[in-house]
């Protein structure tokens, strides 16, 4: 997915979505569930946080 796309997705700017990608910002927990939602996984597939279940 483009993030032109993703942006468009979660309503972000392409510039905010690409400092998350290279690691140069930090995402607000709403953000981190927008791109999840918009990529269609958990957020703890992006997270690298474990849940329990």
């Amino acid at each position: 997915m483009s993030l032109r796309t993703l942006a468009t997705l979660t309503g972000r700017h392409r510039g905010h979505l690409s400092k998350l990608e290279r690691g140069l910002a930090g995402a607000s927990g709403e953000t981190v569930g927008r791109i999840a939602r918009a990529l269609d996984v958990p957020e703890a597939a992006i997270t690298h946080k474990e849940t329990t279940t």
